[in-house]
């Protein structure tokens, strides 16, 4: 008897399948080099450092930054955004961020708020978790040392007025933290001609790498304010006992995850040759798909805006008489349709759209390698399931 097939509708969390460059990468790595970076002058030390150079190249491409060793290479998106947010905000400093943010935002900064007296307003959201720019205007100050936004809903898709409201923090002195967790790898991102601070991203979604890799990009100037998490072994300047403070050294103490930045290196060229444009295509048509036919199902509450221009690849929706995680459940068990549920670790916008009490929302999120089957498989399923 031939297995069910694996619809994977979770890209939101990690994309899956990855390229089989990434896997090949890896795979050469983990066999034939297995050395560290910056550790050695080897022939297999150099083409490690070598691979590792180009991913960081590669990135800075894609992401619109024009110095690479401004890119900082992190092991997740939310540990580059400890490195921005810890880095920089002083005791008493004031920051301003969104209900629409990740726990990875809004955590730090309520640690920074409990620990050292850090002043946090956060701006409101619509229901459809589009950040209100007024509101968002009226918390900014001069005193305002930095704001923490996102480029897009992780819950709603909803792609935020980005340009808008980094203007309006220049507007006032603050540095710029954007979250491009949900957006590096499907969207166009200019770093330096937004005028962004700091930019952080997971490697392993839209980047389409290995688990355990991030990054962080930082605008020129900024690394004077910038204070590192970690100290140590660097490879460079190792006849002195002090932090490296040029780039990227200064933030990348101890030994990179090696074999997942080669493999990063291996999607990013992947990404390169299929084209953001392309990519962008896909995702878009098939985001249109899903809310088309969500749309017409009795029962499904859609979250968030109806037009695939407006959002990024994930889609949330409610059940009526369901439980998000029950929903979940019943996907993956009996029609091998996996998808995620709950509050997606974003606890705010679901207390500003309607959703927290319910428990949150059920969330597919499309991909590189989601296909259109893939989506009549879902719809068919909530079909199924609605008329039970």
């Amino acid at each position: 008897m031939n297995p069910r097939p694996r619809i994977y509708l979770d890209n939101a969390a990690t994309s899956f399948p990855k390229p089989e460059a990434v896997y090949a990468a890896v795979d050469r790595y983990q066999r034939e080099l297995g050395t560290a970076v910056g550790r050695g002058a080897t022939t297999a030390a150099t083409e490690v450092g070598r691979l590792v150079t180009q991913a960081r190249r590669q990135a800075a491409r894609l992401l619109g930054v024009a110095a690479p060793e401004r890119v900082i290479f992190a092991f997740n998106g939310t540990d580059a955004i400890n490195l921005a947010i810890h880095g920089l905000v002083r005791p008493g400093d004031h920051v301003v961020t969104t209900a629409a943010e990740h726990n990875s935002v809004l955590r730090p900064l309520r640690f920074q708020q409990a620990r050292h007296g850090a002043k946090v307003d956060v701006a409101n959201v619509d229901r459809d978790g589009r950040i209100d720019v007024e509101h968002f205007r009226s918390l900014l100050t001069s005193e305002t040392r930095l704001v923490a936004i996102q480029h897009a809903s992780n819950v709603t898709g909803v792609i935020q007025p980005i340009e808008e409201l980094i203007a309006a923090a220049k507007g006032v002195g603050a540095k710029v933290l954007v979250d491009a967790a949900q957006t590096a790898g499907h969207l166009p991102i200019a770093f330096d001609d937004w005028g962004i601070d700091l930019l952080a991203c997971s490697g392993h979604k839209g980047l389409l790498g290995p688990l355990g890799t991030g990054l962080l990009c930082i605008a020129a100037g900024v690394a004077s304010e910038l204070q590192p998490l970690r100290q140590g072994g660097t490879g460079s300047q190792s006849e002195l006992d002090l932090q490296p403070e040029s780039l990227p050294d200064k933030y990348e103490s101890g030994n990179h995850n090696a074999p997942g930045l080669v493999g990063l290196g291996a999607a990013l060229d992947w990404i390169e040759s299929r084209t953001l444009t392309s990519l962008r295509e896909h995702e878009s048509e098939l985001t249109q798909q899903l809310i088309d036919g969500l749309a017409v199902i009795d029962g499904v509450t859609l979250i968030g805006p109806r037009d695939a221009a407006s959002r990024v690849g994930v889609v949330s929706f409610q059940i009526a008489g369901y439980d998000p995680q029950d929903v979940a459940t019943i996907l993956d068990e009996s029609f091998g349709i996996e998808v995620r549920a709950g509050l997606h670790c974003a606890p705010l916008i679901h207390a500003a759209i309607g959703t927290k009490a319910g428990g949150g929302t059920v969330r597919a999120s499309v991909g590189a390698f989601t296909t259109a089957g893939d989506i009549s498989a879902l719809i068919d399923a909530l079909r199924e399931l609605t008329a039970a």
